[in-house]
């Protein structure tokens, strides 16, 4: 019996995900042609995989059986591809959240690193889909739930954040700021709030009731317009380098501090030897120069971590290993 491998990775989409629109979307491809996919593959076994109704899909027991050799399946083939076209060539990195910056943080690690390819992502989601593709073999930002099944990540920087406002703003000249403070202000952000997760959790959090959109045209447009109306603010990671822009002022934010989180992110089974020096060479200098300290009684994060090893008193550093 000779496995068509499309039809086994459109299988083990669909068993992720739980939902054919779903799966198909992560593969490319329209549902129809998933359907067939898996349809075939069934016929081939002889067996029905999936049990299909109106409130979705769930794995038959047979189905359930053969998801982790199925899983396997893929990873061999994967392994055999890159032993004939050779584990010569860059690692490919791509970055999102280009406002933030996040050239700043892999500039720091690229040398160790070995070789890398770096390019630009839209987005978490159109990164994700590159990566489950097999397009990229990594990627930096900010990662937020939901993640894909197929993804893997691992924690590489929290970097505090500061309120940056017009210098007519009536709290540009405080040395300091509590976020609450801010809620009479208006939240500038860059794009649909909906589709910025930080941003959105942090108005949330900390009342922050008025907000209003700009179109994402650079850095430095976006802050010429928070310069230039006094009731607006935005945020940027502290060590994001300021554009000299008249009227404009940065103030650190206190009690608490929040903190930005930046990822590697990578698919399951990728077995690029590079993935392994890029992940040393991020947790080598987060120990340097302590990028993944964590108080939670001074610090917010939208997502708290999970993983945390001791530090120095009253702090935790959060856990990086290698994939």
């Amino acid at each position: 019996m000779d496995l068509d491998l499309a039809q086994v990775r459109a299988f083990v989409r669909a068993a992720e995900e739980l939902h054919f629109g779903r799966a198909a979307g992560t593969l490319a491809i329209s549902q129809q042609a998933l359907s067939k996919r898996i349809a075939r593959l069934e016929s081939l076994l002889g067996t029905q995989l999936f049990q299909r109704g109106g409130n979705g899909i769930l794995l038959t027991e047979a189905g359930q059986r053969f998801l982790r050799p199925a899983r396997q399946t893929l990873a061999v083939a994967e392994a055999a591809v890159a032993e004939a076209i050779g584990t010569d060539r860059p690692l490919r990195v791509d970055v999102w959240g280009h406002l933030y910056a996040p050239m700043r943080t892999l500039a720091q690690v690229a040398g160790p690193a070995g070789d890398l390819e770096l390019g630009h992502g839209r987005d978490l989601p159109a990164v994700t889909t590159a990566l489950l593709h097999g397009d990229i073999d990594a990627a930096f930002g900010r990662v937020h739930p939901p993640l894909h099944a197929g993804l893997a990540h691992r924690l590489v920087r929290l970097e505090p954040v500061d309120a940056v406002l017009s210098t007519g703003h009536p709290l540009a000249a405080e040395p300091a700021l509590r976020p609450d403070q801010l809620r009479g202000s208006v939240l500038w952000v860059p794009g649909a709030l909906d589709r910025l997760d930080f941003l959105h959790q942090f108005a949330d959090r900390f009342g922050i009731q008025d907000r209003a959109a700009s179109i994402n045209l650079g850095l430095v447009h976006f802050l010429t317009e928070v310069a230039g109306d006094p009731r607006r603010f935005s945020l940027l990671p502290a060590d994001v380098p300021l554009p000299e822009i008249p009227g404009l002022s940065s103030v650190p934010l206190l009690d608490p501090t929040p903190l930005y989180a930046w990822s590697l992110l990578w698919r399951t089974g990728n077995g690029h030897p590079g993935l392994g020096g890029l992940t040393a060479a991020c947790a080598t200098e987060a120990r340097r120069s302590r990028w993944l300290e964590y108080d939670p009684t001074r610090d917010w994060l939208p997502e708290p971590p999970a993983n945390r090893l001791p530090a120095a008193p009253g702090t935790n550093a959060i856990e990086h290993t290698a994939p």
